[in-house]
């Protein structure tokens, strides 16, 4: 099966801050299935590393606030091209971002508050029929598959 990927899930040095968010079960997620590492921040032609952002008002702001919504608006539409391309129904992404956050987001205040919503990229996937799915739920879904050898 193809899934997409948030590519600092799988090691990649592309978050805000320039790090990676490696899971753990990165290696059992690519050896079961076609990984498709996305970007919506880098797509979207923003840098790495780049200043936070979060969503509120309807759109992603940075710290300093600098509306940086329409890369957040062009990289989920790339991302979403990716997953018609190959098919993704699929797709495992960091939870909490503004881009790929899917239930909870940080809020907007730049406080660590959490509250419900989505990332522009995740929220476009899943109004568009592909099941997003959190770092957290990665062994459930592994599980799911038929793969208990974790």
């Amino acid at each position: 099966m193809n899934v997409l990927v948030s590519a600092c899930l799988l090691g990649l040095s592309c978050r805000y801050d320039g790090q990676s968010k490696g899971h753990p079960l990165a290696g059992d997620l690519v050896a079961r299935h076609t990984a498709i590492p996305v970007c919506p921040e880098i797509f979207g032609g923003l840098s790495t590393p780049r200043p936070p952002s979060e969503r509120r008002c309807g759109g992603v702001f940075t710290r300093e606030g600098t509306d940086v919504t329409t890369a957040y608006d062009r990289g989920a539409q790339e991302v979403l091209r990716l997953a018609r391309l190959y098919g993704c129904t699929v797709a495992i992404l960091k939870e909490r971002s503004p881009a790929c956050g899917s239930g909870k987001i940080y809020d907007g205040t730049f406080t660590k508050t959490l509250a419900d919503g989505y990332g522009v990229a995740a929220e476009l996937l899943e109004k568009n029929g592909v099941r997003v799915l959190g770092e957290s739920q990665l062994e459930a879904f592994l599980q799911e598959c038929g793969e208990d050898s974790l």
